[in-house]
């Protein structure tokens, strides 16, 4: 949900970025709190193919950063332009939506020999969007982890996904995106960073207590909303 709120404000590399850095320091934060009950072999099987995979996928996102229009159209006195970027990330953004939505996709998960692909699939997303959760959570529910492993190995599979992406993305287009990371950035960042802690660490405390079925539900359909209006060039 934070990539999409990022992007509003900003252009959609910089957001991607920004959110990137603002789910490592959550990450940390969770290892720190639950990263002792992460399983090790999942890790290591799962992980490795989603940091190579996030390499390609953050470099594909620095293709796709130059400005391509592939559409205009009229809305009113308004023009508005469909760019390939945001035509990808909306579309990617309306995906993820429907797998937090559908209740079939929902209960998606994936046998434990797929690990690594299912790792491959999370960190190229991840790279490309920002959005890794869902297909992380679908492969590794399937390894019979109980929560707090679950958590725990998510956390710590999340943060080395996260670490990778940054340097890849530090290395290419954020250094061209230099002077949009203004200080209206960094305080935005570091609020969410905040309120991201705040919310592992109830999270955790809440972890064999709390349902999450009215919040999947508004967070997808925010999404889906986020993402149409990206793909359509409204936002």
């Amino acid at each position: 949900m934070l990539m999409p709120a990022f992007a509003l404000f900003f252009p959609i590399p910089v957001a991607i970025a920004a959110t990137a850095v603002v789910h490592l320091a959550n990450n940390i934060f969770k290892v720190i709190l639950v990263g002792r009950k992460a399983n090790w072999g999942v890790v290591l099987r799962f992980t490795l193919p989603a940091a190579l995979a996030a390499i390609l996928g953050a470099w594909l996102l620095n293709l796709l950063s130059a400005p391509q229009t592939i559409a205009t159209y009229q809305i009113g006195n308004r023009a508005q332009e469909v760019t390939l970027m945001k035509l990808v990330i909306g579309i990617l953004i309306i995906i993820f939506a429907l797998l937090e939505l559908i209740p079939r996709l929902q209960k998606t998960s994936f046998d434990k020999k797929y690990l690594p692909l299912g790792g491959v699939l999370s960190g190229f997303f991840g790279g490309l969007s920002g959005n890794q959760g869902a297909l992380r959570s679908a492969f590794l529910l399937k390894t019979g982890l109980d929560k707090e492993a679950f958590v725990g190995t998510n956390a710590v599979s999340g943060s080395i996904v996260d670490i990778v992406r940054l340097i890849v993305y530090s290395a290419s287009f954020y250094t061209s995106n230099f002077a949009l990371i203004t200080g209206e950035l960094r305080l935005l960042v570091l609020i969410a960073i905040i309120f991201a802690f705040v919310g592992s660490f109830f999270g955790a405390k809440l972890l064999k207590k709390v349902t999450f079925t009215a919040i999947r539900l508004i967070v997808g359909i925010m999404l889906l909303v986020v993402g149409a209006g990206l793909a359509a060039g409204l936002l």
